[in-house]
């Protein structure tokens, strides 16, 4: 059989190209599946919890009811903030987006523990709950920072979606509402090899602490083109305005062959099983609450454009399409959106720090050399 040659093997974005082994979470792009550790996301969107989950993840299995409070318990636990991280947090610029922020405080907070081998199961793990229990505290306390306003110290009677809205808000929120971020936590948690994952693998296979890996992969999440692309969806509904206005936003764009922001997946050729549960949840939000439905009528209209325009090239709506919307409803700032993907997403992340360090291979690929070779030096005087 004929070697094929390293341009025959070129994929550009790595595009169908295995790079790892993982048994964390299986993408059928095709038919539209998602599943945890053989799980249906929609399954467990209805019937588990974020806490849940970040144990399936992590371990592999469901826990049983005594190891859920325990891991429940040090979740809780782990929630504060030392006086040197909150000083630290402060001496940022107001103005800091928050995924710069947050990809920043993320080693600070590794910063206080002590350094392990990472053959140390048990250290790892604390590792993993410490920034599972934090990110949302980070992110609130730097909220409430910048606008000024006092912390809100965090509660341990309330879940980890319940206590982020209680931190950022200041309200308790009802039961629905808590329920309805925690399913949107789980949808974010985990989606195989996405670009934030494999920069978090690609940084664990180097050997890297929970802390570095994880902040590279907040630095990745906060690209347009990944995480950051829920912020971008809802400023593109405010600029289009009203109903009317969107076929000749989406005809412009396609003949522009400009991106629509929150459409369109390197996986799925299908609607995102994520978006299908967004999409209800939104819909029932907009239903219970008073106030402008006119985002939702805009994101409905551009769907049923979109679906006409583009669904035969296996283009729709991501689950970046109607989570700024349930976001916004809930009145989290436009530039949150993206760190509470990370909160979500951070489960996911350290799920495959720890398989990768526990099976590890330093990621090295190869590159194919476009430029010219053979060039004699030229001493400065002589250049023109």
């Amino acid at each position: 059989m004929t070697e094929l040659t390293p341009e025959q093997l070129y994929r550009p974005g790595l595009e169908d190209v295995p790079a790892c082994k993982s048994s964390i979470s299986f993408v059928d792009g095709v038919a539209g599946i998602l599943d945890y550790r053989g799980y249906r996301v929609e399954d467990l969107c209805e019937l588990s919890t974020f806490e849940e989950i970040s144990y399936l993840l992590v371990y592999g299995k469901l826990p049983t009811k005594s190891q859920l409070d325990q891991f429940e318990s040090k979740l809780k636990s782990s929630r504060k903030l030392s006086p040197e991280i909150i000083a630290t947090l402060k001496s940022l610029p107001k103005n800091t987006h928050p995924m710069t922020m947050l990809q920043a405080m993320i080693p600070v907070v590794g910063a206080q523990v002590e350094v392990h081998n990472l053959k140390d199961n048990e250290k790892n793990i604390s590792d993993i709950i410490n920034i599972i229990a934090k990110i949302p505290t980070i992110i609130t306390y730097f909220d409430r920072y910048r606008k000024g306003l006092n912390f809100i110290e965090p509660n341990n009677d309330l879940t980890h979606a319940a206590n982020f809205l209680f931190m950022i808000n200041g309200e308790m929120p009802n039961k629905e509402i808590a329920k309805l971020f925690d399913v949107c936590l789980i949808l974010h948690a985990e989606q195989t090899l996405n670009a934030s994952t494999f920069s978090t693998r690609v940084t664990a296979s180097t050997l890297n602490n929970a802390y570095t890996s994880v902040s590279a992969g907040v630095g990745t999440l906060y690209g347009p083109l990944h995480g950051g692309a829920n912020e971008q969806v809802l400023k593109m509904l405010e600029k289009i305005g009203t109903v009317e206005n969107v076929r000749a936003y989406v005809e412009e764009r396609i003949a522009k062959k400009e991106k629509i922001m929150g459409v369109g997946h390197r996986v799925y050729t299908t609607k995102d099983p994520r978006a299908v549960v967004l999409q209800d949840l939104a819909a029932n939000l907009f239903r219970s609450e008073t106030g402008n439905k006119s985002l939702l009528n805009i994101a409905m209209e551009l769907e049923k454009i979109v679906f006409e325009k583009m669904s035969a090239k296996g283009i729709y709506p991501n689950v970046d399409f109607y989570s700024g919307l349930v976001y916004n409803k809930m009145h989290i700032a436009t530039d949150l959106f993206t760190p509470v993907f990370a909160v979500a997403r951070s489960a996911g992340w350290l799920a495959h720090w720890y398989e990768q360090i526990n099976d590890n291979r330093l990621f090295r690929p190869e590159q194919i050399y476009t430029g010219v070779r053979g060039l004699k030096y030229t001493p400065i005087e002589k250049r023109s």
